[in-house]
């Protein structure tokens, strides 16, 4: 029990923070691109607003906030090992280039996919109530090119993560 006072258990449980977090955030990621959007290009409208209303909001909380608790997890083992002097190695250089990636994505998620999707939702809401159509103009396109863009910038996000212990240097 003495080492998680330590930086080492320090550090372990923020990888792990980071870890199960990070699982959740690009889990729900590839959700959103590989079965939910292809769903929604075939689905009958009452199915869309079902969606749209009941199932988006539920999974973009979890979406947002694993991608939060992720990019802060991240940062401060990156700040931690910072201390140590890793990141003059190979594997430091890596994890630079994870994070960056990691944070571009992150940055897509708060300011770029959750300001539309919010209006989404609402704008669904308001048409389900009134019976009308939703107005949205082009906010899904915008979301959805930012999630295609996440998904693209998890590959080599997840390498550059990975490479940093598993890569010599």
């Amino acid at each position: 029990m003495d080492i998680l006072m330590t930086n080492v258990g320090y550090e372990f449980i923020l990888r792990w923070i980071h870890f199960l977090s990070g699982i959740t955030w690009i889990g729900i990621l590839y959700y959103f691109n590989f079965v939910q959007t292809p769903f929604m290009a075939e689905a009958d409208g009452s199915a869309k607003s079902e969606v749209t209303t009941k199932l988006l909001p539920r999974a973009l909380w979890w979406f947002r906030w694993g991608a939060m608790v992720t990019v802060i997890a991240g940062w401060l083992i990156y700040i931690n090992k910072y201390s140590d002097g890793f990141l003059s190695t190979t594997g430091g250089m890596y994890i630079t280039i994870g994070g960056i990636l990691g944070t571009i994505m992150w940055f897509n998620v708060w300011f770029i996919i959750w300001p539309n999707q919010k209006v989404i939702i609402a704008e669904n809401l308001k048409a389900k109530e009134s019976g009308g159509t939703p107005n949205v103009g082009k906010r899904p396109r915008m979301a959805a090119l930012a999630s295609r863009t996440n998904t693209l910038l998890s590959i080599p996000m997840l390498f550059f993560m990975a490479a940093s212990s598993h890569l010599p240097g």
